[in-house]
């Protein structure tokens, strides 16, 4: 580990244009399909289908938890929020991409709603913590909501303030999570995708706060 105050503030707080790595003008290679359900990686929604973005800390345990909810059709991780364009996962964790790792969902609102996915993505993770998960520290782990539609943006700003008034009636601290239009999604590397399904005993490192979420109707709308 690195604590030399140079590093560490460069992971703890987000690059400037300046400071942030350049980056590439093509796309770095990714996977053709999904690992579990075989679908192509790169499709697009289907009519009537919808996708958002969740940051969770490390995108393997949160993308694994996504895929295996009904109704989501297509998950994908990668890095999305930032600066650099079309990173690769070493320059994501020098912290000067400004990106947080993120797990792209594509769902069906007919066989899962916006709230249950919210509902999902507040309890399973500790949204407190600013540029941090747990032991996960950086800018790269931060908590983040990307939405692609104004619903979702609602929904998302109103699932935030509820569950923060439940964290805070447990003598939690502020939500920190980023909420805010769904930014250029960049697809992380194929050893990312699908990482849990291919390493079972793979690293997660998941933990959500205890308190649970009761997403009203309003939050829940999409």
């Amino acid at each position: 580990m690195f604590f030399m105050d140079g590093i560490l503030n460069k992971k703890l707080k987000l690059p400037t244009k300046a400071e942030a790595l350049p980056g590439r003008a093509n796309a770095i290679p990714t996977a053709a399909s999904h690992y579990v359900s075989g679908i192509a990686q790169k499709s697009e929604a289907p009519e009537g289908f919808e996708t958002i973005y969740f940051g969770m800390g490390c995108f393997w345990g949160a993308e694994r938890l996504f895929w295996q909810t009904p109704g989501v059709w297509l998950t994908a991780v990668g890095y999305a929020g930032g600066i650099t364009p079309n990173p690769t996962y070493q320059e994501t964790c020098t912290g000067l991409t400004g990106h947080a790792e993120v797990v792209k969902v594509i769902f069906d609102p007919k066989e899962v709603s916006l709230g249950e996915l919210l509902r999902i993505f507040w309890e399973s993770h500790d949204p407190t913590q600013g540029m941090r998960q747990g032991n996960d520290v950086g800018t790269t782990y931060r908590s983040a909501i990307y939405t692609t539609t104004d619903a979702q943006l609602e929904a998302a700003e109103a699932s935030k303030a509820q569950y923060e008034r439940a964290l805070k009636a447990k003598g939690l601290g502020s939500v920190t999570t980023e909420i805010m239009a769904a930014p250029v999604f960049y697809y992380a590397e194929e050893d990312h995708q699908q990482y849990l399904a291919k390493n079972p005993y793979g690293y997660c490192g998941l933990q959500g706060t205890g308190v649970a979420c009761q997403v009203s109707a309003a939050a829940a709308v999409v």
